[in-house]
């Protein structure tokens, strides 16, 4: 023990490249190898013997503590075994590397004199995929500021930022934290509310990674005010029909809740109010009116509105005299009364209207006959009446005659 203990602390043990015995003009050799390896992983460290002539064997961590003596374990790390122990090769492997192991590893030969190699052990910590940090929520109208971060890697990572395939420059940081580095890189963006959902990713390259990459994807999350559109039932609403609306919103965040009203009255008893949706069932001209859909969330409000004109159910039925080719009647589409009205400005889409045109064609024909009929009449009267003045006058002009006879 008291010879182990004065090896292990006393004695500078490194490695040798030659020891060269002066009595038997042999030179003994050591060769060591560096060696790279991962955080995490196994590390062979070894030295190569050159004219071994049985001479002690010395590992040295790079504390210069003793790892073996010969083949025998000085040092209590079951981390460290020995593998091989032969005249031209030694080997030792150290398991779960650290950082903290990093450094040079001696062998040595020891003989009357000594020289020394040394193995210098590596360690490489990649990156693990990195962070996205958001300073401040992103808002339609301002900026958005994101840093992507890698906490931990030797040597230090290189960031790099990308939006639909193309880099965004950043602003880079790097902070040595011992034997390891962090490193950050911040960007700045405009934003709009067409960016909410827009996709980024922070790249992270290392010598580790062998060509490949760690990404971190990132989705915008842009908050802006609501948006609202009504959606209207599609043709004429007559009474007696169902009414059916809907509210379509966006906004970020959606607006929870959505409020229906009436301009200067109340909702109708019959309106049913589920979320989007607005519903009146059984229409009258009572419900006429001009109804609202409002939304509201922390970054503002919108409404949008529709008027509702319930039309007359009433129904015009006309017969058109018979044809050589039909005695069917034709029946007209329903006329609404307020077509009439002066100050209403005709719908072409209105049935009522394209029946009111229709409707006309029969009084029209009936009226053309009877105006000749008439016109037939007022002829012969005047043709029998001239006739009749004309043969009276004959008969004057004979009697004097007859008289002078």
């Amino acid at each position: 023990m008291a010879f182990a203990t004065v090896w292990n602390y006393c004695v500078p043990l490194t490695i040798i490249t030659a020891a060269c015995f002066v009595r038997s003009a042999r030179c003994q050799a050591v060769q060591a190898e560096n060696v790279t390896v991962l955080e995490g992983g196994t590390a062979q460290i070894s030295c190569r013997l050159q004219n071994y002539d049985g001479s002690i064997v010395v590992i040295q961590n790079p504390r210069r503590q003793t790892l073996f003596f010969n083949g025998t374990r000085a040092l209590k790390d079951d981390r460290f075994q020995m593998v091989l122990f032969t005249p031209r090769l030694v080997r030792i492997t150290l398991t779960n590397v650290s950082v903290s192991d990093e450094g040079g590893y001696f062998c040595q030969l020891y003989t009357d004199s000594t020289h020394h190699q040394v193995a210098t052990l590596s360690v490489l910590v990649p990156p693990e995929t990195p962070t996205v940090e958001v300073k401040q929520e992103a808002v339609e109208g301002g900026e958005v500021e994101l840093t992507c971060v890698s906490p931990r890697s030797k040597p230090a990572a290189t960031l790099r930022w990308i939006r639909n395939g193309r880099e965004i420059p950043g602003v880079v940081s790097q902070q040595d934290n011992g034997k390891t580095f962090s490193v950050s890189s911040t960007i700045r963006i405009p934003v709009e509310r067409k960016d909410n959902g827009a996709a980024l990713s922070c790249e992270a390259f290392h010598p580790a990674l062998g060509g490949q990459k760690r990404v971190r994807h990132y989705r915008l999350d842009v908050y802006f005010a609501p948006t609202v559109r009504i959606i209207p039932p599609s043709g004429i609403l007559r009474e007696g029909d169902s009414l059916i609306l809907t509210c379509s919103i966006t906004g970020n965040p959606l607006p929870r809740s959505i409020q229906w009203s009436k301009i200067n009255d109340t909702l109708p008893e019959r309106a049913e109010i589920s979320g989007p949706t607005f519903q009146i069932s059984r229409l009258s001209q009572t419900h006429n009116g001009t109804y609202l859909c409002q939304a509201q969330n922390n970054y503002g409000r919108a409404a949008d509105h529709y008027t509702l004109l319930v039309y007359d159910n009433v129904s015009l039925i006309t017969t058109v005299p018979s044809t050589p080719k039909t005695t069917q009647p034709i029946t007209s589409h329903p006329v609404t009364p307020t077509l009439l009205t002066p100050n209403f400005t005709q719908d072409v889409e209105d049935p009522g209207a394209v029946v009111e045109t229709h409707s006309a064609v029969p009084y029209a024909v009936i009226g053309g006959v009877l105006a000749l009929l008439v016109f037939t009449v007022i002829c012969v009267l005047i043709v029998t009446i001239w006739c009749s003045v004309r043969q009276k006058g004959s008969y004057r002009t004979r009697e004097p005659i007859l008289a002078w006879y």
